[in-house]
């Protein structure tokens, strides 16, 4: 079965709503290739390895959480950019790309789904006064120890976190953010978190979580957010009939 692209990206536009996001970088259809989609190919970074595998697999759109044209970057065409899109327009596979929308979604973004994959029962947005926040807050059943939260989140993810331990206190209430958010801990501490999960690590995150008492775990930028991309396009199999692959592209960091 087929798709027709531009009613692909109205449902996902419709279901992410990226025009009520401030965001670093377009939301959406970045790249446009052929008008029918038979087959999509999910990944967290539109990298030319992730390109790559597309066009192996005949791919007529990628949908990625990391696409392109970053705030502060360079805009020329050239070098690695030009390489990469000239890849997506040869072989004319549209690229989507959708970052704070799909963080933010309520059941397919990668902050829900990392509540899925952790068992945590989420409460509220990390931001109170943002409807569209981009991190939780909630709470486990029971409560787990800090070493036991370093198990469950190497067992789930496949990479075991980094923990800063902030005290020998239990965890029962928690924050998190996938992705680069670390500074993002200073909400978590404000809603009175055992613990704040999140992608990425500062040097200055470690002392912010020494000093508060809250135990901090940096469970990888890449590991976070593989799973919110992997919902949209399972979903989009199941509402078009399209066919959907995700593909693992190894990113230690």
């Amino acid at each position: 079965m087929s798709v027709k692209l531009t009613d692909l990206v109205t449902y996902i536009n419709e279901m992410l709503q990226p025009e009520m996001f401030k965001d670093y970088c377009p939301n959406g259809l970045q790249v446009e290739g052929g008008g029918d989609v038979s087959t999509i190919v999910s990944g967290v970074t539109a990298s030319q390895a992730l390109i790559d595998k597309a066009v192996e697999m005949k791919a007529d759109v990628l949908l990625v959480h990391h696409g392109f044209f970053w705030r502060g970057e360079d805009s020329c065409i050239t070098k690695i950019k030009k390489r990469r899109i000239k890849a997506l327009l040869e072989n004319d596979i549209s690229l989507l790309a959708y970052h704070l929308p799909l963080d933010a979604h309520p059941s397919v973004g990668n902050n829900a789904q990392l509540a899925e994959k952790l068992g945590i029962r989420i409460a509220s947005g990390l931001e109170l006064d943002n409807p569209r926040s981009v991190g939780n807050f909630g709470c486990f059943d029971e409560s787990i120890t800090a070493d036991e939260l370093v198990q469950r989140i190497d067992t789930a993810l496949g990479r075991k976190p980094l923990l800063i331990a902030g005290g020998d206190h239990v965890i029962q209430n928690i924050a998190w953010c996938t992705g680069g958010a670390q500074g993002y801990i200073d909400k978590a501490i404000a809603l009175g978190a055992d613990a704040y999960i999140s992608g990425e690590i500062s040097e200055s995150t470690v002392h912010t979580a020494r000093e508060a008492g809250i135990h901090y775990f940096a469970a990888g930028h890449h590991a976070t957010e593989r799973y919110g991309v992997q919902a949209l396009g399972e979903c989009l199999e199941q509402e078009f009939g399209v066919k959907h692959h995700f593909v693992e592209i190894s990113n230690p960091a």
